[in-house]
């Protein structure tokens, strides 16, 4: 398709969704639920045949481009993770609809009543890469708070993304909705981003999901507001008082439930009080797992099974079975790595020490500061959000997983009864 043609259809397809948002900004709650729940009925029954079939023609193609082990494992979908994304639809189904809400309410000097009501933003880009679940989360998200969504999915996942969005186009059309309301563009052409993101009088937000260099280029390029985060590098702090069966858990859990994501963990940090004793076990536990220790000079020496394979790359998401291990000075030598070396995502601490936890909560900058947990709870079904259409490590209008609340603002309504201002 030449560029001209690209442009001119992607104008069209956002033209139609804007008009299709005031619509859906004005719908009640329980027409958007009941979208919602035609959609994940779909997935548990009928639809169920031809989004697995299609996700067959992904995975073949997958092949062919030889994508890594976690980029396949975002891709695939089987029937536990079709009734996965059915039940994250069904939660937000559950979730408060956050339009229309108002709050601070109250009588000012001059007589008037102000306050702020939560309000749709209007039309969201969505730019992402493999991971077909995300077609959904941002569809219901967006239908449940208001917003109308064009989809640019990945061409890895372009069958998998087509078929899911059928889906909850046939929904809103059921219940009388519009529906470019949730609109995929048929192309995956790097020219239909750029008209995407380019479209500063229709697009309200773009959010961008997937590799730090998809990442960067829609930064780079919008010439709308872009919420983002480019890499989940995250850290695992072993402290001086930790329980050591805690420490096992959350860094295994972290490390090797699913490495492929941006909540898991890519570097262990280990005090060098304690790493003569522990170092070694946790290691050894990791390794039972199939994960390579990349170690420095210390870990090395405590754990000579790393072997040289690699250096550690302190600034590198792996999203693999491979972890960083380093020893640190301590508390005060954990904070300043993760500040040289973090990517303000998720950041935890094991301590039985509560003067350390809460110095560790007030100190680390990240969108998810943890104490004894995984790095994994860092997402937004985890977090009651339902599902989250991303993760953002910009501060400006969202910190971390974004779900209903962060797919809305804010403006303010005045209560007057003929009052003028003097």
């Amino acid at each position: 398709m030449a560029d001209s043609d690209v442009e001119a259809l992607v104008r069209k397809l956002a033209s139609e969704a804007k008009q299709a948002s005031r619509k859906l900004a004005h719908t009640k709650t329980s027409k958007k639920n009941a979208v919602l729940r035609r959609a994940a009925d779909a997935l548990l029954g009928p639809a169920a045949a031809a989004l697995l079939e299609a996700n067959e023609r992904d995975l073949g193609y997958a092949q062919d481009l030889n994508l890594s082990a976690a980029m396949v494992d975002r891709l695939r979908l089987d029937s536990r993770r079709l009734a996965t994304i059915a039940h994250d639809i069904e939660a937000i189904v559950r979730l408060p609809d956050p339009v229309g809400q108002t709050e601070s309410l109250r009588e000012l000097e001059s007589g008037v009543r102000a306050g702020r009501m939560s309000v749709p933003l209007g039309l969201i880009a969505m730019i992402y890469e493999s991971r077909p679940n995300v077609t959904s989360d941002a569809a219901a998200l967006c239908i449940k708070s208001g917003n109308a969504c064009v989809l640019r999915g990945g061409k890895e996942a372009f069958h998998s993304s087509q078929a899911l969005a059928k889906v909850y186009e046939a929904a809103l059309e059921a219940e009388g909705l519009p529906t470019a309301c949730v609109s995929l563009l048929p192309t995956t052409q790097r020219e239909a981003t750029l008209a995407l993101i380019g479209l500063s009088d229709l697009v309200d937000l773009a959010i961008p999901r997937g590799g730090e260099s998809l990442i960067r280029f829609v930064s780079e390029h919008a010439r709308v507001p872009v919420l983002k985060h480019y890499k989940g590098i995250c850290h695992v702090y072993v402290d001086d008082s930790a329980d050591y069966d805690k420490a096992e858990r959350i860094i295994v859990n972290g490390k090797a439930q699913r490495p492929g994501v941006c909540n898991a963990a890519e570097t262990l940090l280990v005090s060098r009080a304690v790493a003569p004793r522990y170092l070694k076990r946790l290691c050894t536990a990791l390794a039972q797992q199939g994960v390579e220790i990349r170690g420095c000079d210390e870990t090395r020496a405590l754990y000579p099974e790393s072997g040289l394979r690699a250096a550690p790359d302190y600034d590198m998401e792996y999203l693999d079975l491979i972890l960083n291990v380093r020893v640190v000075d301590g508390f005060e030598g954990a904070v300043a790595h993760i500040e040289a070396h973090g990517s303000q995502h998720t950041e935890v601490i094991v301590t039985e020490s509560y003067s350390n936890a809460q110095r560790f909560l007030r100190e680390v900058d990240a969108s998810a500061v943890v104490v004894n947990a995984s790095p994994r709870f860092n997402d937004g079904g985890q977090l009651g959000l339902g599902a989250e259409i991303g993760v953002s490590t910009t501060k400006l209008h969202a910190y971390g997983p974004m779900g209903l609340a962060e797919l809305c603002t804010k403006k303010w309504v005045i209560y007057g009864d003929g009052n003028v201002r003097v």
